[in-house]
C-alpha cells in the first residue's frame, strides 16, 4: 500500500503547487487516512516539497487496531499533552522554509485557523478546498474490496436478526443487537447510528430508535452499515410484522421498490447525478408522492458514510466507473408508517455487467 499512498499524496501535492502553495496541511481524519493509512486519533498530515510528515499527539506504538500508517512518512510526535498537531505542523512548515501552505478551510475552525496564523505569521495560508474529497470519489479495487466485505457483514447481521423473534422488542433493543452482531462478524463497528423504525415511525429517514415495541401488522424499517478497515457501507430494508401485509402496505412497498429499481438501473459511467435522482423521483411523482422523496436519492460512500457524489435534483456532475453510491428512496405516511429501501452499489460499465450490487439481502416484502 505504500506506493498507493505515495501516489495519492503526489496528486494532492501537484494540486497544491498548481495553486501556488509549497506545502499542504490535511486535517480531516478521513483524508489523513486516505493519504497516509491508519493513524492515531487527531493526527494531521503535512505535505512538504519533498518529505511528508505525520504530526500526532500519541506515539505510534499506540496505533489503531487496524494497522499502522505508511512507513515512508516522517513521524513528529508532540512532546507533551495539550498541543495541537495542526499548529505544530504549521510551525514545521515555516521552519523548513515554506512561504505558503494550503489548508482544508472547510474542516478548520476559526480558532484553529487563527492559531495557525499566529504560530507562523510569515506563512501564507491558501484554501485547498475539497481536493482530497474529490480524489476519494473514484475507488480502487482494494477500496471496493473493503466495501464489499463491509456489505457482507451488514447482510449477515441483518439476516440473523430476521430469524429471531421480533414482536414485543423495542426499536432501541433491536438496534443495539444489530450493532453487536456487526462487531461479532468482524466489523470495526457500525458505519453510522443504526436506525430501527416500527409502525408509524417506519420509513423515516435517519429515525432514532425509541422504546416503542414491535407490534403485529407493523412495517419494520431497518437501516444499518458496517465499517471494515475504515470503509463504510449502508443497507436499508422494510418488512411487515405478521402473517400477511395489508393491501396499502403492498402498494406502498411496490412503489418504493419500483423507484429504487429505476435509480439503480440508471447507474452507469457518464450518467448525470441529477438524472439518477430523477429516475427515482419520477416514479414517486407519478403516484402522487411528489414530497415523498427527500433529497438526495443517494450519495457516495467510502471512508465516510456520506461522501461525494450527491444524487440530488440540483447536483452537478456525472458518474465515473468505480464510484460506490447508495440508492435509498423512501416514503413516509404520517401516522401510518412507510417504506425505505437502501442499497450500496458500485458504478460499473455495461461491458462489466453494469452496477455491482454489494448489499444482497432480499428486497422481497417479507412477513416476519
Amino acid at each position: 500500500m505504500s506506493e498507493v499512498y505515495a501516489a495519492r499524496r503526489a496528486r494532492l501535492r501537484d494540486r497544491a503547487q498548481a495553486g501556488g502553495s509549497q506545502s499542504a496541511l490535511v486535517t480531516n481524519p478521513a483524508n489523513v487516512r486516505y493519504l497516509a493509512g491508519p493513524a492515531p486519533q487527531g493526527t494531521v498530515l503535512l505535505l512538504g516539497k519533498r518529505d511528508d510528515t505525520l504530526v500526532c499527539t500519541d506515539p505510534l506504538d499506540e496505533r489503531p487496531p487496524e494497522g499502522r500508517p505508511d512507513e515512508a512518512l516522517r513521524i513528529h510526535t508532540l512532546p507533551g499533552p495539550g498541543g495541537d498537531p495542526a499548529v505544530a505542523a504549521a510551525d514545521l512548515a515555516a521552519a523548513h522554509g515554506a512561504e505558503s501552505m494550503a489548508v482544508e478551510e472547510h474542516h478548520l475552525t476559526v480558532t484553529r485557523h487563527r492559531a495557525l496564523r499566529s504560530v507562523a505569521p510569515t506563512l501564507r495560508l491558501t484554501d485547498i478546498g475539497g481536493a482530497v474529497e474529490q480524489l476519494r470519489v473514484v475507488k480502487d479495487e482494494e477500496e471496493i474490496s473493503c466495501l464489499r466485505i463491509a456489505a457482507e457483514i451488514a447482510d449477515q447481521a441483518l439476516g440473523e436478526l430476521l430469524e429471531s423473534i421480533l414482536v414485543g422488542r423495542t426499536e432501541r433493543h433491536l438496534a443495539l443487537e444489530l450493532e453487536r452482531r456487526l462487531v461479532d462478524h468482524g466489523a470495526e463497528g457500525p458505519a453510522f447510528a443504526t436506525s430501527v423504525a416500527t409502525g408509524p415511525h417506519s420509513g423515516r429517514r435517519g429515525h432514532r430508535p425509541t422504546d416503542r415495541r414491535v407490534e403485529e401488522g407493523d412495517f419494520l424499517s431497518v437501516c444499518l452499515g458496517a465499517t471494515y478497515r475504515g470503509y463504510r457501507c449502508e443497507i436499508g430494508r422494510t418488512f411487515v410484522i405478521g402473517t400477511s401485509p395489508a393491501d396499502w402496505q403492498i402498494e406502498l412497498y411496490d412503489l418504493v421498490f419500483a423507484a429504487q429499481r429505476a435509480a439503480r438501473e440508471s447507474l452507469s459511467p457518464g450518467a448525470a447525478y441529477r438524472d439518477v435522482d430523477r429516475a427515482a423521483r419520477q416514479v414517486l411523482d407519478s403516484a402522487g408522492y411528489s414530497e415523498g422523496l427527500a433529497a438526495p436519492t443517494g450519495h457516495g460512500v467510502g471512508l465516510e458514510i456520506d461522501e461525494e457524489p450527491q444524487l440530488a435534483p440540483a447536483a452537478m456532475g456525472k458518474l465515473d466507473a468505480c464510484v460506490p453510491v447508495t440508492v435509498e428512496p423512501g416514503v413516509h405516511l404520517p401516522g401510518r408508517g412507510g417504506v425505505r429501501i437502501d442499497d450500496t452499489l458500485v458504478v460499473r460499465p455495461e461491458a462489466d455487467g453494469g452496477p455491482e450490487l454489494l448489499t444482497i439481502t432480499t428486497k422481497e416484502l417479507l412477513a416476519l
